[in-house]
C-alpha cells in the first residue's frame, strides 16, 4: 500500500499541556450537556493546569463533529469567549471525523510555524448523546403518503453511501481481506479492556482528567452558561466504559453482522467527552518544560471499503519522511474503532503489542469522536515522560477512507 499523502515538519512547536473530562457512556452523566459546555470546561481546566490566563491566547481551535446544539455553530468561538481569550482572537471549527484532535494541533503548529500565533487552544468537545434525530428533506412540508425523513444522525452516519456499507463492515472487510479470525478480535478487545482496569488501579488516568461537577460559566458581557449533572450526581471524575471483560464473555456476543468478527464488545465504546491542549511556539514556554514536542504530522487516502487500514500508510509516510525506523518509537496509539481494524494495522505494520495502547484504547475508553485524538496525544506523551524514552506516534482511521498520524517527543529524553 503506497501513498501520496502530505507531510509537515515542526522544528518548535510545543505541547505545553493537555487535559481531558471523563469519557462517559452514551446517555450517561454527561447525555444531556452541550458540547460546548464540555469543552469550556476543558478549555478552562488546561489553561488553570498550564498557570495561564485566556488573555494569553492568540488562536482557538475547536472540532465537534455532530450539531449537537442549536449554537453549534458558535462553538469554537464560544468556547473561546467562554476561557476569557480576548474577543479580537479569532476561532475557527475543524473537522477530520476521527482524526479531528490531530488536526487541530496540526494547524495548531502551522499557525506557531507561520508566526501567526504564540500560543493556540486546542479544543474538541463531542456529545454523542445529544446527535439529533434530524430530516434534511422538509423545509418545504410534508407531501401528502410522501416518505417522512426523520433519521437517526448517529446511526446515519455511520453509513458511507459511496461505497454502499457501514463502518462496521469496512472492519469486517478488513477481517477478510487480512484473515484475522473472531478470537483474535476478541482477545485484542479483552485485552483493551484489560489494561483499561490495570490503568485505572494504579491512577494513571486521575492525572489527565478533570473531575467535572455542576459549574456556572460567566464572562464579562456574557450570558451565564454552564454544567448541570443529573439530579443525584454530584460529580463525574471517571470514565464510565471500563469494567471487568472477559475473553469467554466476549465470545459469546453475537456478531453484529452474520458471520461476522464485529461485536458490541469489540467495537468502540460510544461516549461523551471533551479535551483540551494548549500548544505554543519555545519562545512562548517561558522556563516552562513541554509535555512534549509535536515534530511532524502525515496524512493520506485510503480506500473508503477498507477505512480502517489508513494508520498503516499514515505512519510509514511519518516516519520515512521524519527519517526514523519503526522501532525507533517508543510508544502508539492507534485509535480502535473497531477490533478487527486494530488487529489488522497492528500487524500490517509489525507492532509489538506491548509497544501499542498500553492503557487500554476505544474499545475499553471510549470514542467521543472529535476529543479522541486530543486524548492519544496527552496519553502517549505522558508514556513518554514516565518511562524516560524519546519518540511516540499516535494516529487514527477516518470515515471515507483517510488516515492521520502525529510525531511526538520528549524533551526529557533520556535515550
Amino acid at each position: 500500500m503506497t501513498a501520496r499523502g502530505q507531510f509537515r515538519a515542526f522544528a518548535a512547536t510545543a505541547l505545553l499541556d493537555g487535559i481531558r473530562t471523563p469519557w462517559v457512556d452514551l446517555n450517561g452523566a454527561f447525555g444531556l450537556l452541550s458540547p460546548t459546555d464540555l469543552g469550556i470546561k476543558a478549555g478552562r481546566a488546561v489553561l488553570q493546569r498550564a498557570g495561564l490566563e485566556g488573555r494569553a491566547v492568540d488562536s482557538v481551535l475547536a472540532g465537534s463533529m455532530a450539531q449537537a446544539d442549536f449554537d453549534a455553530y458558535m462553538l469554537p468561538r464560544h468556547i473561546g469567549l467562554y476561557c476569557g481569550v480576548d474577543q479580537a482572537v479569532p476561532a475557527l471549527m475543524v473537522q477530520r471525523i476521527c482524526a479531528t484532535g490531530f488536526e487541530l494541533l496540526r494547524q495548531a503548529g502551522e499557525q506557531i510555524q507561520a508566526g501567526e500565533a504564540g500560543t493556540v487552544l486546542c479544543v474538541a468537545a463531542e456529545s454523542m448523546s445529544r446527535n439529533p434525530i434530524v430530516a434534511y428533506t422538509h423545509r418545504g412540508g410534508f407531501r401528502l403518503g410522501g416518505e417522512v425523513g426523520f433519521k437517526d444522525f448517529l446511526w446515519e452516519a455511520l453509513f458511507d453511501p459511496a461505497v454502499g456499507i457501514s463502518m462496521i463492515q469496512t472492519a469486517e472487510n478488513i477481517a477478510r481481506h487480512c484473515h484475522i479470525p473472531r478470537a483474535a478480535v476478541d482477545a485484542w478487545a479483552a485485552q483493551s479492556f484489560a489494561r483499561a482496569m490495570a490503568a485505572r488501579a494504579l491512577g494513571w488516568f486521575a492525572d489527565e482528567c478533570v473531575s467535572v461537577g455542576n459549574e456556572v460559566f460567566e464572562a464579562p458581557g456574557l450570558q451565564p452558561r454552564g454544567i448541570r449533572l443529573p439530579r443525584g450526581v454530584e460529580a463525574v471524575s471517571e470514565d464510565s466504559h471500563p469494567r471487568a471483560t472477559a475473553f469467554e464473555r466476549l465470545q459469546q456476543l453475537p456478531p453484529i453482522y452474520p458471520q461476522g468478527v464485529q461485536t458490541a464488545g469489540n467495537s468502540c465504546a460510544v461516549v461523551d467527552g471533551a479535551a483540551a491542549v494548549l500548544m505554543c511556539s519555545a519562545d512562548q514556554l517561558a522556563g516552562r518544560m513541554p509535555m512534549a514536542w509535536l515534530r511532524a504530522s502525515s496524512v493520506v487516502g485510503v480506500a473508503p471499503e477498507v477505512m480502517g487500514l489508513g494508520p498503516v500508510p499514515a505512519i510509514r509516510l511519518l516516519l520515512k519522511r521524519a527519517g526514523l525506523p519503526l522501532d525507533a518509537i517508543a510508544c502508539f496509539e492507534i485509535n480502535e474503532a473497531q477490533g478487527a481494524q486494530i488487529v489488522a494495522v497492528q500487524q500490517s505494520l509489525g507492532i509489538a503489542p506491548e509497544r501499542l495502547n498500553a492503557c487500554g484504547g476505544a474499545i475499553a475508553l471510549g470514542h467521543p469522536l472529535a476529543a479522541t485524538g486530543l486524548r492519544l496525544v496527552i496519553s502517549v506523551a505522558r508514556q513518554l515522560r514516565a518511562s524516560g524514552q524519546r519518540y511516540g506516534v499516535v494516529s487514527a482511521c477516518v470515515g471515507g477512507g483517510q488516515g492521520m498520524a502525529l510525531l511526538l517527543e520528549n524533551p526529557l529524553a533520556k535515550t
